[in-house]
């Protein structure tokens, strides 16, 4: 049985709980079982039922990111590195943290993107509650010609 390529309800379906997740469409697609990526952004650009989907189970996939970041950094991934020296080469065994910062970090920035207001930077246009804008009241500057001859000038 080949890739599906005709548009069913079930298969973006599975496409959808996929993504919710937290695969990525690339990764999905990869599978057999799944249309090829092409196709999918076809029905994307076709199928105003499977555009709303798609929508949801993205907004959705930020929150199993955000889940996914509290995993990775509260599991140690032992892994093997390697440190040259004048002595030599050797091989340590120890935690993989510089992966696991650069996993948090690509999940930080997605789930900001896909859920901008649950997790994107807060931006504090015209400030906060503690420190509230100032309005300031255009001051006009009146030129008093004195005479040239005050000594006090």
């Amino acid at each position: 049985m080949g890739r599906p390529s005709d548009y069913s309800q079930q298969v973006a379906t599975e496409i959808c709980a996929r993504l919710v997740e937290g695969k990525s469409l690339r990764a999905i697609c990869l599978d057999n079982q799944m249309p090829g990526l092409r196709t999918v952004m076809t029905w994307l650009a076709t199928k105003e039922e499977f555009q709303q989907q798609y929508a949801r189970a993205k907004e959705e996939q930020a929150d199993t990111l955000a889940d996914e970041i509290l995993h990775i950094a509260d599991t140690p991934q032992p892994g093997l590195k390697t440190e040259t020296s004048e002595k030599g080469t050797k091989t340590i065994e120890g935690d993989m943290i510089e992966h696991r910062r650069l996993q948090v970090d690509a999940r930080k920035w997605i789930a900001s993107k896909l859920k901008p207001k649950k997790y994107g930077d807060k931006l504090a246009v015209g400030g906060d509650s503690d420190a509230p804008p100032i309005r300031i009241q255009k001051i006009e500057r009146v030129l008093v010609h004195a005479n040239t001859s005050d000594p006090d000038r």
